[in-house]
């Protein structure tokens, strides 16, 4: 990754990415958990909506102050839980009941107490595998690139930094407005992100 330089821009402890790309938005740093969560709720007030936060561990009430709804996730792996079952159940019936019917001990084709084992596997496995890929997919990763990689201090968000984001495709979004609604909320190293990919 190329090293980018900064501009001093107007206001104090605020810089613009050197010019050459698309902009993306605003990013700001706040000093506390409490600090960022309270941006949050200034920036929505402020009428914006596609915004983020960049934090080293999850902020207690962080999706609520951000107007996150929950996630689908958990209907997602109930989908995939279900599948597993009436797969693993179809399947089964199909051998044992259907193609190739062989009457054991005097019991019945369709004897369903000896379909739990793999009812109960494919229910877990398929879940599983449900979890993983729709977490990534929900989440868009992997991401080898994102405009908030090129700043120099968003590492600091896997450390001790807690930064808020706010997008320039926000319909609300007014470039000068944004600067001074993250600055009014005590942000710091207020910085314009450009989408320097072509």
């Amino acid at each position: 990754m190329s090293a980018h330089t900064h501009a001093a821009s107007g206001a104090a402890g605020s810089a613009d990415l050197a010019p050459g790309g698309k902009v993306f938005g605003f990013v700001a740093e706040y000093d506390t958990p409490h600090d960022l969560l309270e941006a949050v709720k200034a920036v929505r007030a402020a009428g914006y909506s596609r915004m983020d936060t960049h934090t080293p561990f999850p902020i207690h009430g962080m999706d609520a102050a951000m107007g996150l709804r929950p996630s689908i996730l958990p209907f997602l792996v109930l989908g995939g839980g279900l599948t597993g079952t009436a797969s693993a159940f179809a399947l089964q019936w199909w051998m044992n009941a259907f193609d190739y019917a062989f009457r054991i001990g005097g019991k019945p084709f369709l004897s369903y107490q000896a379909y739990v084992p793999i009812c109960f596997e494919l229910t877990v496995l398929l879940s599983a595998f449900t979890t993983v890929f729709g977490l990534l997919a929900l989440c868009r990763l992997p991401q080898p690139y994102h405009p908030l990689f090129t700043h120099p201090r968003f590492v600091r968000a896997t450390d001790d930094g807690f930064l808020l984001s706010i997008d320039a495709s926000d319909p609300a979004w007014d470039e000068s407005k944004a600067r001074e609604v993250l600055a009014k909320a005590g942000g710091k190293e207020i910085t314009l992100i450009r989408d320097l990919e072509p």
